[in-house]
């Protein structure tokens, strides 16, 4: 199994599939593409028929968009999602509402972990994405997430898909209420997305 992934500084997509593929425990090798570069399409092209990362390649099977891989690996990895199935239900639309959504924070606050730039003011429509993220987190843990600390108890898809999130707010400072807070910080101390961040550092160092 390969997954093409851009920089880990920049690319929350890539960042995504990677924690789905790191949950699973299988053996996959990263292939990297510099994103910003004159040849970037064209190297990604080289891999994924979008045009886009990240790309999971198995089997001579190419699967694009971190949702779509994050689903075919739930195929034989069921424990991604939440048992349940009402939980199950509600993980899966709060994980494509990410997916598809709150356009104003990716354009105001845009990717770029472990890096430190408080101070950016909000427009109100980013203010408003924040301000739907945090209900998500604060229903989800309220109703779903007895037994552990992230959005339905156990590491999930759905902590996957707002992961790059929680870095965000960390980048930019973003205030945040009590429970989001915890919910957030929850995520940032995860082992996986530590290990991405660290990566992420390396590039701003190379």
């Amino acid at each position: 199994m390969q997954l093409i992934i851009g920089d880990k500084r920049f690319s929350s997509w890539s960042m995504r599939a990677w924690l789905a593929v790191k949950a699973t425990g299988k053996p996959c090798e990263e292939v990297p593409v510099r994103l910003r570069q004159p040849d970037t399409r064209t190297q990604i092209l080289r891999w994924s028929p979008s045009g886009k990362l990240p790309c999971l390649l198995e089997h001579g099977l190419a699967v694009w968009d971190s949702l779509a891989i994050a689903e075919y690996l739930a195929e034989e990895f069921p424990q991604l999602w939440p048992q349940d199935a009402a939980a199950r239900a509600l993980a899966r639309s709060v994980s494509a509402e990410m997916h598809s959504g709150f356009a104003a924070l990716r354009n105001e606050m845009s990717m770029d972990a472990g890096a430190s730039l408080p101070g950016v003011m909000p427009s109100d429509a980013c203010a408003a994405d924040i301000a739907r993220i945090q209900m998500i987190w604060e229903d989800c843990r309220r109703d779903q997430g007895l037994g552990g600390p992230y959005l339905f108890g156990a590491w999930s898809i759905a902590d996957m898909m707002f992961a790059p999130v929680c870095l965000r707010f960390e980048t930019y400072g973003v205030a945040l209420t009590p429970l989001a807070q915890a919910y957030c910080q929850s995520v940032l101390a995860h082992p996986h997305v530590q290990a991405w961040k660290k990566a992420a550092q390396l590039e701003r160092q190379a």
